[in-house]
């Protein structure tokens, strides 16, 4: 699993775009069937997505395809199209069940079956979206060992509870970090919210600091001028490394001459933050840092 995950998306009718999104270093290139397309416009989107995973080179980016929500009317077309093109994941929006989470699973299980490659090989990444399925949020993020990932949207989750959208983003706090805590409990990566205002880059660092300090992997993006900021917000210092790796090291020493919590520059070091220290070396190593 990545320990970072950036995930930006591009309209799936939008070829232009798309080939943008490969020269960009993105973690995932999320190819969009859903909010990002026009009604009008969602079998045109199949169309580009399929000619664009044929054709275009997405480098080291995760090749990723949200379909629309199940009980739209046309995830079963959308799943069955975006299957077709072998993609690295399938983002499923808006869940509320873990029926659902299983429904997408194993659809994409038959897909691996039908053309012999290794199941499970497909991931998975959903999307936590409403009160209904913050509620449920235990038993969706226990569903499928396919599961890799949990994607907060905070614009449909604030539409859902009647919160109004505020820039500190108070009312969707609660929801964030119940999102967080779930991943954490079952090994999933949590992804945070979009950043609308593509324009204020301070505003979007900030907002993905914090989100990197809660404990999210990554966040979701919405335009080329989001992605520096926020794999930046997700990604070590140098500081940080050097801590960690000290952190580590003297940790280890420690251990060696029999010792439990020790001293470092002041402040008491014992198992939790040695875990958080790997985590960090984690994070650097994915980001090709150490």
């Amino acid at each position: 699993m990545h320990s970072r995950r950036t995930l930006l998306y591009m309209p799936g009718d939008d070829r232009r775009k798309i080939e943008k999104a490969t020269t960009l270093g993105v973690d995932c290139i999320c190819m969009d069937m859903e909010d990002g397309v026009a009604v009008t416009r969602k079998v045109e989107a199949r169309a580009v997505i399929a000619q664009a995973m044929k054709e275009l080179d997405f480098g080291k980016s995760e090749r990723c395809i949200r379909i629309n929500s199940i009980g739209s009317g046309v995830e079963k077309y959308d799943l069955a199209a975006a299957l077709a093109t072998t993609p690295d994941s399938i983002v499923a929006p808006k869940i509320e069940t873990p029926e659902q989470v299983k429904w997408v699973s194993e659809h994409i299980e038959t897909y691996e079956l039908s053309s012999n490659i290794n199941v499970g090989s497909i991931r998975l990444l959903i999307g936590l979206e409403t009160a209904k399925g913050l509620l449920n949020l235990k038993e969706i993020a226990e569903a499928d060992r396919r599961l890799e990932a949990i994607i907060f949207g905070a614009e449909d989750y604030a539409a859902s509870v009647g919160a109004r959208r505020t820039k500190e983003a108070t009312e969707v706090l609660y929801a964030r970090s119940a999102v967080v805590a779930a991943c954490a409990a079952n090994d999933l990566q949590a992804i945070d919210m979009v950043y609308i205002d593509f324009r204020d880059i301070e505003g979007l660092r900030l907002e993905a600091q914090q989100g990197a300090g809660f404990g999210f992997s990554g966040k979701q993006i919405i335009h080329p001028n989001q992605v520096v900021p926020v794999q930046e917000a997700f990604t070590p210092s140098d500081e940080e490394i050097a801590y960690a790796q000290r952190v580590v090291e003297t940790f280890m020493t420690s251990q060696k001459e029999g010792k439990g919590a020790y001293a470092l520059d002041g402040k008491m070091i014992d198992m939790p933050l040695l875990k958080n220290a790997q985590k960090v070396l984690d994070r650097a190593k994915a980001a090709g840092k150490v």
